[in-house]
């Protein structure tokens, strides 16, 4: 009997130390597999303290998204629409007369320039820098225009008459005064000249001013902004040629034009147009200058074809 007892004495022995072996083996596959090294609880226990002890993954913790942002995606879009503008005016420029175009474009403040910073003649574009300085000296001495003055700007820039813009110049105090104003508005590249036809100027500050005449929190006030929308956007149906070609169906146009045969240069003519395009999408002021067109009317297809150009690769 002793040695049966021994026998299974020895037997419970040897299960107990199987048992506890195999629990010791769990434990130390636990050990191991457990990210912070530690040991676990075994039997029961384990399931529901392993779920507590587990660090759970956090949001910061997460790998982040590949691929570019909507923003950086846009900002490639963008860079392929000037590549490719780029490319067509270099294209066109190789055929055509000497021209610059630029365009700003009010509701995302993008603005593009194709030889923004050449000075060209302004021809009579001057005229709306001069309605800008008329207005900032009217409202330096606290007045509205006298009708007299106003007379004479809606006939500068509806009828582009120069016996009105020559008037008007004169009292404002010619080419200094001008200049002057032109300070205010931001316009560091352009040169007034007392001829005030042959004043140069680039089309970065030309749709600078274009900016100027519509910014709220510019030099000039509500009314005056009012008056130089009114004027631009009536002027006579002679005349509505350049920028508003590109304005589409249901949206409205601002427009001034220079036109000029050059006697320095063999009578070739300056063909120039700035305004604005706006509509249920669109806020777009553009500016091109040119010259050295054979004629006024090879002039205007310069530029109107220009400007056709920006709006066909920018999609504004």
């Amino acid at each position: 009997m002793a040695g049966v007892r021994g026998r299974r004495n020895w037997i419970v022995a040897v299960a107990t130390a199987g048992i506890l072996g195999g629990a010791g083996l769990a434990g130390v596959g636990v050990m191991r597999d457990d990210p912070g090294g530690r040991a676990l609880p075994l039997a029961g226990a384990l399931s529901d303290t392993a779920a507590q002890a587990a660090p759970v993954p956090t949001r910061a913790a997460l790998p982040s998204p590949t691929g570019p942002s909507p923003a950086q995606l846009a900002a490639q879009e963008r860079a392929k629409r000037v590549r490719a503008l780029d490319a067509a005016l270099k294209k066109y420029a190789a055929t055509a007369p000497e021209f610059s175009v630029a365009v700003l474009d009010r509701r995302t403040g993008r603005r593009y320039s194709f030889r923004g910073a050449e000075r060209y003649e302004t021809a009579s574009v001057v005229k709306v820098q001069v309605l800008a300085c008329l207005l900032l000296t009217a409202q330096d001495d606290r007045r509205a225009l006298t009708a007299t003055e106003l007379s004479l700007a809606k006939r500068m820039i509806r009828l582009s008459d120069n016996d009105a813009t020559t008037s008007l110049f004169a009292r404002l105090g010619r080419a200094p005064a001008v200049g002057a104003c032109n300070r205010r508005l931001g316009l560091t590249r352009t040169t007034v000249n007392s001829a005030w036809g042959l004043t140069r100027t680039t089309v970065d500050d030309q749709v600078k001013l274009l900016a100027e005449l519509v910014d709220t929190s510019g030099p000039l006030t509500a009314a005056s902004r009012k008056l130089a929308y009114t004027l631009m956007s009536t002027v006579d149906t002679s005349q509505d040629w350049g920028v508003p070609a590109v304005a589409r169906t249901g949206e409205r146009f601002t427009v001034k034009n220079g036109w000029l045969a050059r006697s320095t240069e063999n009578h070739r003519w300056i063909v120039n147009s700035v305004g604005r395009v706006t509509g249920p999408s669109t806020d777009v002021s553009i500016a091109v200058l040119s010259h050295g067109n054979a004629s006024m009317s090879g002039g205007i297809t310069v530029v109107q074809r220009v400007a056709a150009l920006t709006r066909k690769h920018l999609q504004y």
